[in-house]
């Protein structure tokens, strides 16, 4: 299997809070009812939590803030996820989520690719 991965980050007039409930109850119930037509197989929500553990890992290390979370979009194979976009139905789809994505999402400072697990 392959995932989708996007790691967010919010709208800037949104607070964490608004950007959570957006995300959570209303883009990922409107993904999970359309996601079959895309050949989707599993879809997690990895937000974000408010800890200093998160200042400190970052700054031990020179990286940039954190992301306000990450998405991620399981699939048989590559061959799948582009099989279901290429669909006139995951098509469709595809152009619905970009733009529920835009109430929510600043995709200026957020990032989106695609990757094989390697399991230790």
């Amino acid at each position: 299997m392959i995932k989708f991965v996007m790691c967010l980050t919010r709208h800037p007039d949104m607070t964490r809070e608004e950007f959570r409930d957006y995300w959570m109850n209303k883009h990922g119930p409107f993904f999970m009812s359309n996601a079959e037509a895309m050949g989707a197989r599993k879809y997690v929500q990895a937000h974000t939590i408010e800890t200093p553990l998160n200042e400190g890992l970052r700054a031990s290390r020179g990286m940039l803030p954190e992301y306000d979370g990450i998405a991620e979009v399981w699939f048989d194979s590559e061959q799948a996820l582009t099989e279901g976009l290429n669909t006139p139905e995951g098509q469709k789809l595809g152009a619905a989520l970009l733009k529920d994505e835009q109430n929510f999402i600043d995709h200026s400072k957020s990032s989106a690719f695609i990757v094989e697990e390697h399991e230790f």
